[in-house]
């Protein structure tokens, strides 16, 4: 397991998360107020005040926590071993079987119920 490093949340970073929100709503009230701009330029000042409201998020003790998890995952994605081609394919072959199967067994199981109706109520032709 990795080793956590503690991060302690400090005063300002309510004040850090609010400016972060703020400049997410700028950039979208931003990319609809100047509709009249090309689409290209909107998107890249979206994606500016995106960046920089990530940098801003991440001077808090939430967007340092949530850095952590991420460098965490990767490194655990990086643990995993993936199946190979044949076993995917192999697997996915027995799971349609199985699909299969169940389907086939509860149309007739349907079929039988339907029967069973039909015989007890005396509906159907």
């Amino acid at each position: 397991m990795v080793a956590k490093a503690e991060v302690r949340e400090s005063r300002g970073d309510g004040v850090k998360l609010f400016l972060a929100a703020a400049l997410l709503v700028a950039g979208v009230a931003g990319f609809y107020y100047f509709s009249e701009e090309s689409q290209l330029f909107r998107v890249l000042g979206l994606l500016a005040v995106l960046a920089a409201a990530v940098s801003v998020v991440y001077q808090t003790a939430r967007g340092q926590g949530a850095w952590l998890f991420i460098q965490d995952a990767r490194t655990e994605m990086h643990k995993v071993v993936w199946p190979t081609r044949q076993e995917t394919v192999q697997t996915t072959l027995i799971v349609l079987v199985v699909v299969v199967l169940v389907a086939f067994f509860l149309w007739l199981l349907d079929m039988f119920l339907s029967w069973g109706y039909q015989l007890l109520t005396g509906s159907g032709g």
